[in-house]
Order: C-alpha cells, then structure tokens, then sequence
C-alpha cells in the first residue's frame, strides 16, 4: 500500500496527560495535510480542535480512559459532552473489572448505553486485550456485536502492551459482520500497518504516523 492509502486508516493519536494546544495543533496539522481517518485526543481539546479547524478534520476522543473503571453515568455523561463539542467518533474503556468477574452482561449493557449516548456517530469499544484471557476476549467479541457498537478495539496504549495479529485474527473469527476492528499500541513501521490492515483491521490508532511513513522514511512526497 502506498503512504496516502495507509494515512486513511489511521486516527492520529495524542492522548499524553501533558499534551499542550502547540502538541495538539501539530498533530491536526498533520492530519489536514496526510488525510488521517481522524484525530484522536482528549476530550478537554475537542471544542478548541472544532473552533480552529471546522470541517477540515474528524475528532475522536475517549472516555471511561485508560481504565476503564468509571461509572456507566459518568461514561454516558462524558460521551453526551464530547458529542456537543464537536467529536464524531468516541473510543470507550469496557470495565476491565467486570470483564475479569465474568459480568459480561453488565459490560454489554454499558456499551449499548454508550451506544445510544453516541446516537449516529461512531463507537469503538476498547477491550485493553494484555489484560484477557482468550475466553474473555471472546466474550468481548460477542458483547461488543450484542451491542450493536461499529468497532472493536485492541487496546489504550497505556497498558502493559499493545495489540498483536493473534489478536486481531482471534476477533475477525468472533465478532459479527457489522463490527470493524481497530489496532492500537506498539505500531512502530510500516510493516506493522500492513500487516494489522492485511489481519482485517479497518482503523489503526498510532501517534507514529508522520515519523513511519513520513519521517523515518526520509519521503518528502507520499
């Protein structure tokens, strides 16, 4: 694949806990020029991102992040603010804690009330995969298709690691045919995006973009 075929997976990530508005500028600016399916930042950015940039960029945040353990009201309340801010696409933390007590059905009930807090944009569930067992993962699979959420999510990036092709291959075999998958954490070349894209990832989350196809690469034109 080509560097502009690849830039359209990826939702261009920023989510350091002392990202400044000079961090976050330069990131959308990479955006509107390589065409990133979006930009993925914190939720305290979004109406900036929205009143400088307009139309030009697609803002997805996150909420219940990185650990998922918030109230269900407080995910639904952070997604109702987000939405009225300006973001289009929201990335979820599932409440690994309940995933780990068995309570699966209390972890697809959360998500199908962020389902409905979401109404028409998009949703992806993260399921923070370093922390699962393969039947709990399966479960995700099954509780993220039940709930009827477009994306399936690997990982925060802030765990013990990011996402793998076994992963990626064990949720294309588990989930329904209306949900995508989205690779995070540990992308670091070219072969790398390829390779998730190649497994059946439709969204990959990276704040390496630029330096790998760009950078590192040493292309002045893609």
């Amino acid at each position: 694949m080509n560097n502009q075929e690849l830039f359209r997976y990826v939702d261009h990530t920023q989510l350091k806990a002392f990202a400044t508005w000079k961090d976050i500028q330069k990131l959308c600016d990479e955006a509107v020029e390589y065409q990133t399916a979006s930009v993925c930042v914190p939720p305290s950015y979004i109406k900036r991102i929205a009143d400088t940039y307009g139309e030009k960029i697609n803002i997805c945040t996150v909420v219940g992040f990185p650990l998922g353990y918030s109230t269900t009201d407080a995910k639904v309340q952070e997604v109702k603010n987000a939405i009225a801010d300006g973001a289009t696409e929201i990335d979820m933390v599932v409440n690994i804690s309940d995933v780990k007590n068995g309570n699966y059905d209390k972890v697809e009930a959360e998500i199908r009330a962020l389902r409905e807090a979401t109404g028409n944009n998009i949703l992806k569930v993260i399921i923070e995969t370093c922390y699962l067992t393969e039947e709990e993962k399966i479960a995700m699979c099954k509780a993220v298709t039940n709930a009827k959420a477009d994306y399936i999510k690997t990982s925060t990036g802030f765990g013990t690691a990011g996402a793998t092709l076994e992963d990626v291959i064990l949720m294309k075999n588990n989930i329904g045919e209306n949900v995508k998958i989205k690779a995070a954490g540990g992308i670091r070349t070219k072969e790398d995006m390829e390779a998730f894209i190649e497994a059946g990832c439709s969204r990959l989350g990276t704040s390496s973009a630029v330096d790998i196809l760009v950078k590192q690469a040493n292309i002045g034109e893609y």
